[in-house]
């Protein structure tokens, strides 16, 4: 046995060891027989086919072709789970769980391959019209990202989304799966995580296209990922929604931040607006723009710089009212919780950070999920619940992302654990503190290529043995916890980790 191997099985035995004690759910709240659940995935991940019937390469095939060191286990999505030809696996799954909708993303170079709009790949459609098609006969509820990561290359060698450009490109792609889709799709999503595609992935170094321009290209990203969500949703405001009494919304992540000390309640409320707000301001807002703690500390910073206008760019007034309330719920994607301290710049360096001027900590007594990589902290889930809730005028919102990374364990008592106490505060924050939270979807039906960390992190509820050519779906105790809580619309037992 290799030391991994003898690492991860002393790793499950310990978990097991303490996991040995089930917490009774400490809340009687119940889900009501309208609230939704479901699971969630993204093209990307599942799909692989990544060059069969016409489909284009994107950032994601480009960077996992030609740096696949970049990847920390090399692996790629050019097959993954072969959703594209085994989505009626993935309806068995969805069956078998009992969710209320499915939600999924279109993949841009699927649709047009080289991502510029003309002459729609009719495969690609047709693939997309199969699935939603497949679902509805299920009685399972379609719920359509956009865009979730996976640009076109070509577009990203004309700049991607730090180019005005992207903002009619992505709006006449977007006219076309609404022309084709609308007819059947009740909830849509403009763009998944605008703070991981800029900030994460132009600013710095963590997703493709890995650009490392912090400070810079994160910013240009942003200013134009506002101006094509609100583009697409005045398009289907004036010419779609009636056809199915759709809605459409864009989906935000977000960590609760944690003053680290009750001196620091200031630092951590600017680092949820420069995480959060910068994307939340603008379209939920009464005032619209970004919010005014970014405006001033990214315009000083780039003053002492020596720059001769902020590096955060300007909304004029009219666009400032065109992005405001484009979205008719917030969608939220939450994992974990950070603390906050204050940390000033200590050089004049172009950095995000250094115009946050704060930094974020895992506090060491925190129970964390198998792999390390987050904490466990339900409070924090069920207290940015009710921030958002106070902050932008109650919306509705649906959760359409939340879950735990581990290794793939058949018996995730971890997961179970933390979709229990998740869950609990999840009926917490709407029982006690009124938050209009109307859907739920786990993260995610099954395991698959978790960006960056390629299968080292997997966050599914079913497990695919990847060395199977039929790429065999097997469901996890997670999965189990699920379907009861679906079921039965309470949370019910599940494993405590204190």
């Amino acid at each position: 046995m290799g030391a991994n191997s003898y690492t991860r099985m002393l790793l499950r035995i310990i978990i097991l060891i303490g996991l040995i004690a089930y917490k009774e759910c400490a809340s009687n709240y119940t889900f009501s027989p309208d609230f939704l659940f479901g699971t969630a995935t993204s093209a990307y991940q599942v799909e692989g086919a990544w060059n069969e019937s016409g489909k284009g390469e994107n950032i994601w095939d480009h960077m996992t072709h030609n740096t696949p060191e970049f990847i920390y286990d090399e692996s790629n999505g050019d097959i993954m789970c072969d959703s594209y030809h085994k989505y009626e696996d993935d309806f068995a799954l969805l069956n078998d769980l009992g969710v209320n909708f499915y939600r999924f993303s279109v993949s841009w170079s699927r649709i047009y391959p080289n991502g510029h709009p003309y002459n729609p790949n009719a495969a690609g459609i047709a693939y997309y019209n199969n699935l939603i098609d497949g679902l509805l006969a299920q009685n399972i509820i379609p719920m359509l990202t956009m865009y979730h990561w996976d640009l076109p290359q070509r577009l990203q060698e004309l700049g991607g989304w730090t180019n005005p450009l992207i903002v009619q490109l992505f709006t006449e792609y977007a006219r076309t799966l609404l022309e084709n889709y609308s007819d059947r799709i009740k909830y849509w999503i403009t763009i998944n995580e605008p703070y991981q595609i800029c900030n994460e992935a132009y600013g710095e170094n963590g997703y493709a296209p890995a650009l490392g321009m912090s400070g810079r290209a994160d910013y240009l990203c942003g200013h134009n990922v506002l101006k094509a969500h609100a583009a697409v949703y005045h398009l289907f405001n004036n010419t779609y929604r009636t056809r199915n009494n759709a809605t459409m919304g864009i989906t935000l992540s977000s960590s609760w931040y944690e003053p680290g000390s009750s001196e620091e309640e200031e630092a951590a409320e600017r680092t949820r607006q420069f995480k959060l707000g910068v994307y939340a301001n603008p379209v939920f807002s009464e005032n619209g723009d970004y919010p005014q703690v970014m405006k001033d500390y990214v315009g000083n910073q780039s003053a002492i710089q020596g720059f001769s206008r902020s590096r955060l760019p300007q909304f004029t007034s009219d666009e400032i009212e065109y992005i405001k309330g484009t979205s008719d719920f917030f969608g939220l994607n939450h994992y974990s919780t950070r603390l906050v301290r204050n940390s000033p710049p200590i050089n004049n360096t172009v950095l995000f950070e250094n115009d946050m001027q704060t930094e974020l900590w895992i506090d060491p007594s925190w129970p964390m999920d198998v792999v390390r990589r987050d904490a466990i902290i339900p409070w924090g889930f069920r207290k940015l619940l009710a921030y958002i809730k106070n902050t932008y005028n109650n919306p509705i919102i649906y959760v359409t992302e939340n879950g735990c990374a581990d290794s793939g364990e058949l018996e995730d008592y971890v997961r179970v654990s933390y979709y229990g106490s998740y869950l609990e505060a999840l009926l917490e924050a709407i029982n006690e503190d009124n938050v209009n939270v109307q859907g739920y979807a786990a993260w995610t039906l099954m395991d698959n290529f978790e960006w960056r960390y390629g299968l080292i992190y997997r966050y599914g509820i079913h497990s695919i043995n990847f060395t199977d050519p039929d790429l065999r779906r097997t469901p996890k105790l997670s999965a189990t916890f699920y379907k009861n809580v679906i079921a039965n619309r309470a949370v019910g037992d599940y494993p405590s980790l204190s």
